[in-house]
């Protein structure tokens, strides 16, 4: 599982924020755990709000506890640095107005979770999300196990792939289910494809904001999407041994990634070394 919510700005004059947040704090605990919960939780009885939420806590309460002597083989924390995008040259975090020049606040983070319970045991959720990446992306990718044997010819696995189910929540919505095909011809050869379901392509009229929809469901008083206390605590436990750890270690690297990319090489080996890699549409 995969989770990655990429922005292309920089602190945007919101320094002064940034520098007691940082992207941990500002997108992992609320936004991402958020979105882990609404894969990992089991299917609900019923739309109540009270029900949906029971269910994305049993999730929170599941996530395995990241010890503080362990945050290295877990997380990851970045700093984007001066350079170029998209023609136009720009700062290094720490020379935005209102942060300090020597800055260790995370503009990038990436984190390895496993979820303890019946569904997902032993199953890695891999998220990511940061500042001054390569595109405005939120996406959540689920790939599949594969299976045990296949019962193709050895010259078909070459080309094999795992399939995945991927959502994408912007900047587009849609949903893509990727398999094999086989190619047309004699010779078993298979190939990866993919099945998209486009909601701008289905359904006329523009889509609400995310915001416009809370806006509305506080109007009308629909609190399913809202987290409730014990979500919110549930969420901060899992965040602050990582936090804690961060904040009583100086990071010695910063700035370690360049605008435009995908963050700094350690978050590539973080899934590296579990035999996997970013998944990039």
């Amino acid at each position: 599982m995969q989770i990655t919510a990429a922005e292309t700005v920089g602190s945007e004059g919101r320094g002064a924020y940034y520098e007691g947040a940082g992207s941990l704090r500002d997108m992992v605990q609320n936004h991402i755990l958020q979105l882990i919960c609404m894969i990992a939780m089991e299917a609900p009885v019923s739309f109540d709000a009270d029900e949906i939420r029971n269910k994305k806590v049993d999730v929170l309460n599941a996530i395995r506890r990241i010890g503080k002597d362990e945050v290295s083989k877990y997380a990851v924390r970045g700093q984007y640095d001066a350079g170029w995008m998209e023609g136009e040259k720009v700062p290094a975090y720490r020379q935005e107005k209102n942060v300090d020049p020597k800055s260790s606040i995370d503009t990038f983070a990436a984190v390895k979770f496993y979820i303890d319970n019946w569904r997902w045991q032993d199953v890695p959720f891999y998220i990511r999300t940061g500042k001054r990446l390569h595109e405005k992306t939120t996406v959540i990718n689920i790939q599949f196990r594969p299976a045990p044997n296949y019962a193709f010819p050895p010259e078909a696995a070459e080309t094999w792939r795992p399939n995945r189910l991927t959502i994408s929540i912007q900047p587009e919505m849609d949903i893509r289910l990727r398999f094999q095909s086989k190619r047309p011809g004699q010779s078993m050869t298979l190939n990866p494809v993919d099945m998209i379901f486009r909601y701008k392509d289905a359904y006329d009229g523009n889509e609400p904001e995310a915001y416009e929809t809370l806006l509305l469901d506080i109007m009308e008083g629909n609190a399913t999407l809202f987290m409730r206390k014990d979500q919110v605590e549930a969420a901060w436990k899992i965040i602050m041994p990582i936090l804690d750890a961060w904040q009583n270690r100086t990071p010695v690297s910063f700035p370690n990634y360049a605008p435009g990319s995908w963050g700094p090489e350690d978050a590539e080996a973080l899934i590296a070394k579990d035999g996997h890699q970013w998944i990039v549409m």
